[in-house]
């Protein structure tokens, strides 16, 4: 579905399902370069299973018109405003990478809207390295082929994914490619900056999950001490040989891990 949201076009997936008031709504975002298709098995699933199901493209990204947010804190705005567009009060948020950034800052400045937190392959803070930075500035392939490489454990750089037919890096790759010209560095430039997340995640008041791979090298597991010590009483689950990319590397695992809060 497409919906305005301030003078733009915002489209959303709902897994082919009107909102229902009656229902309880979920809401998944991507993360840095990418769009609402990430999400589409997780989506499906709990459209199945009687919930609304709200799958962003952020602004910039995918199907979603007008100009990229630059910060994650702007982003955050957006998903509210599009909440008050959609006319939904409160949802369970999850957001993957990137996502997980905007997921954590929406939950602590707006925590009258956002019942349960999930955040996906996360670490705070979400530093980049200058080399990622310059690429994705010069809008070089160099930019795609290192997040996708890196964006995968070592086990998933050679296939071997649990639901048939997917051909995992590649379909990243042709993510990344066909992302708009500057979206991503505006993506890796708002992680790169977001250094109040560990403040942020103080503030969350609502229940908590953070979902890991235990071969991850963008946001690896120890990374995140600072903030399970902040999310005081998060549920931690770390999946077994998964990297970065856990919707496509552990598809079945996340959804476990996520039914328990969303």
């Amino acid at each position: 579905m497409k919906i305005r949201v301030g003078e733009h076009e915002a489209y959303c997936f709902t897994a082919g399902r009107a909102l229902d008031e009656g229902k309880r709504s979920v809401l998944l975002l991507h993360g840095a370069g990418l769009d609402h298709t990430v999400w589409t098995l997780a989506a499906r699933h709990f459209a199945r299973h009687g919930r609304n199901v709200i799958v962003p493209d952020l602004p910039g990204h995918g199907r979603s018109s007008g100009p990229g947010r630059e910060s994650v804190a702007a982003m955050a705005d957006w998903v509210v405003e599009l909440l008050d567009a959609l006319g939904l009060e409160k949802i369970a948020l999850a957001g993957h990478s990137m996502g997980s950034l905007v997921a954590l800052d929406c939950a602590a400045r707006y925590p009258g809207r956002i019942t349960a937190l999930a955040m996906v392959g996360t670490t705070v803070p979400m530093p980049v390295s200058e080399a990622l930075l310059e690429d994705s500035r010069a809008d070089r392939h160099a930019a795609f082929d290192m997040l996708t490489q890196w964006g995968y454990s070592k086990r998933h750089q050679y296939g071997g994914n649990s639901n048939p037919g997917i051909w995992m890096i590649g379909a990243t790759l042709r993510l990344f490619e066909r992302s708009r010209p500057g979206v991503l560095h505006a993506d890796m430039n708002a992680c790169n900056a977001f250094v109040e997340g560990p403040e942020r995640a103080a503030a969350v008041r609502c229940p908590a999950l953070l979902v890991l791979g235990n071969d991850d090298r963008l946001t690896p597991p120890r990374s995140t001490r600072a903030l399970q010590q902040a999310l005081a009483g998060a549920d931690v689950r770390v999946l077994a040989d998964s990297g970065h990319t856990l919707m496509v590397e552990a598809p079945n695992a996340l959804l476990d891990a996520l039914r328990s809060i969303l």
